[in-house]
C-alpha cells in the first residue's frame, strides 16, 4: 500500500519513534503473546488481537473496526501468517485513519485570513482549553516557539485567570521564547484579558494570538458561559476570532482522555486536539482511537520534554513509528 512514503526528517521521525518507545515495546509483548504458537491468523489469534487493541488504549469502537478489516482480508486470502500481523494492522489502520481527511500535516502552519474591513491583517486567533495538569502551558509555549521560528510574530493572553500558577506559568515560556505577553492579576475576568490580549495583538500587527483559558471541568454550566463569554468579547475585536479552539489531553490517561474529549466538546466547540505526554506512557495507541473516533483533527502530539518535542500529528508517521 502506499500509504507510507518517507515524510518526516529523519531527525524528527527519530523523535517520534523514541517517544513511541513505550507504547510500542508493551503493544509488541502483548502481540507476541497473542500469537504465540500460532503460524496463521484464525479466529482465536483475532479473538487475542482484539484483547490486545483494547487494553493498548485503541478503544472498542476503533478496534472493532479494525478487527473487521482484518476478517475481510483473512477471508480473501485463505492462509494469513501470524508473521505478517505487524504489516497488516499497519496498513489496516492507516486504511481506516485516510478516511478521515485529517492528519495529514507535516509542518507547523497557520490558514490565510481574508483581511479586516479596515484593511488591516486579521491575526490567527487560537483559544486553548484542557483540564490542568495535562501540559497545556507547556503546549502553549511549545506552540509559540514554532510559530515563531517560522518567522510569525506571536502574543500570548494569560486568561487562565483562576490560579496564580497559571500566570506564572505562561509567564516563564513568553519569556523563554520571547514572546510578549498580556496578563492581569490573579481572580481578574477572563474575557477582559482574552479582550486586552486580542486587542494588543492587532494593534501588534501579530500574526498569531494564544489565549490560555481556566482548565476547570467541575461545572459544565460554568465552564461553558465561561468560554463563551471570552469568545463573544474578542469578537469585538476580531469578528470571526477564535479561529480554532485547541483541546488539550493528557495521552498518559488513556481512555480517560477519552472522556475528557466528550465532555469539553458538549461544554465548548471544540475544533482540534493535542495529545500530549505520549513519551511517558505505554498509552500511545489512544491517539488511534481518538482520530478515528472523533469529528474533531489531532493537530500535535508531545512525544517528549523538549521544546521540539511537540510535533505536528501525521497520522502516516504516527502508525509508521507505532507499528514499526
Amino acid at each position: 500500500m502506499s500509504f507510507f512514503k518517507k515524510i518526516f526528517s529523519s531527525e524528527k521521525k527519530e523523535t517520534l519513534d523514541k517517544g513511541l518507545e513505550k507504547s510500542k515495546s508493551t503493544f509488541f509483548n502483548k502481540l507476541n503473546k497473542a500469537v504465540a504458537g500460532k503460524s496463521k491468523v484464525d479466529d482465536d489469534v483475532l479473538d487475542n488481537l482484539e484483547e490486545v487493541l483494547v487494553t493498548s488504549d485503541v478503544g472498542v469502537n476503533t478496534t472493532l473496526k479494525v478487527i473487521e478489516r482484518i476478517e475481510e482480508r483473512v477471508a480473501k486470502d485463505k492462509y494469513l501468517g501470524t508473521s505478517e500481523l505487524n504489516q497488516i494492522l499497519r496498513e489496516e489502520i492507516a486504511g481506516l485513519l485516510s478516511e478521515t481527511n485529517s492528519g495529514e500535516e507535516t509542518e507547523y502552519k497557520i490558514p490565510e485570513l481574508p483581511a479586516q474591513e479596515n484593511g488591516q491583517k486579521t491575526p490567527y486567533v487560537l483559544m486553548v482549553v484542557g483540564v490542568n495538569g495535562v501540559g497545556k502551558t507547556t503546549t502553549i509555549g511549545k506552540l509559540a516557539y514554532q510559530f515563531k521560528k517560522k518567522g510569525l510574530k506571536v502574543v500570548l493572553g494569560a486568561a487562565d485567570t483562576f490560579r496564580a500558577a497559571a500566570i506564572d506559568q505562561l509567564q516563564v515560556w513568553a519569556d523563554r521564547v520571547d514572546v510578549p505577553m498580556i496578563k492581569q492579576k490573579m481572580g481578574s475576568d477572563p474575557a477582559s484579558v482574552a479582550f486586552d490580549a486580542v486587542q494588543s495583538g492587532v494593534n501588534q500587527n501579530a500574526d498569531v494570538i494564544i489565549i490560555d483559558t481556566a482548565g476547570r471541568l467541575h461545572n459544565k454550566v460554568n465552564l461553558m458561559n465561561e468560554l463563551t463569554k471570552v469568545k463573544r468579547v474578542m469578537q469585538k475585536v476580531v469578528g470571526d476570532a477564535p479561529h480554532d479552539v485547541l483541546l488539550v489531553l493528557d495521552g498518559s490517561t488513556g481512555q480517560n482522555a477519552f472522556e475528557q474529549a466528550k465532555q469539553f466538546t458538549a461544554a465548548t466547540e471544540v475544533t482540534s486536539l493535542a495529545v500530549t505526554k505520549l513519551d511517558g506512557t505505554a498509552k500511545g495507541g489512544v491517539v488511534i482511537g481518538i482520530s478515528d473516533q472523533f469529528q474533531i483533527p489531532v493537530k500535535y502530539i508531545g512525544v517528549g520534554e523538549g521544546i521540539e518535542d511537540l510535533q505536528v500529528f501525521n497520522k502516516y508517521e504516527f502508525v509508521d513509528s507505532f507499528f514499526k
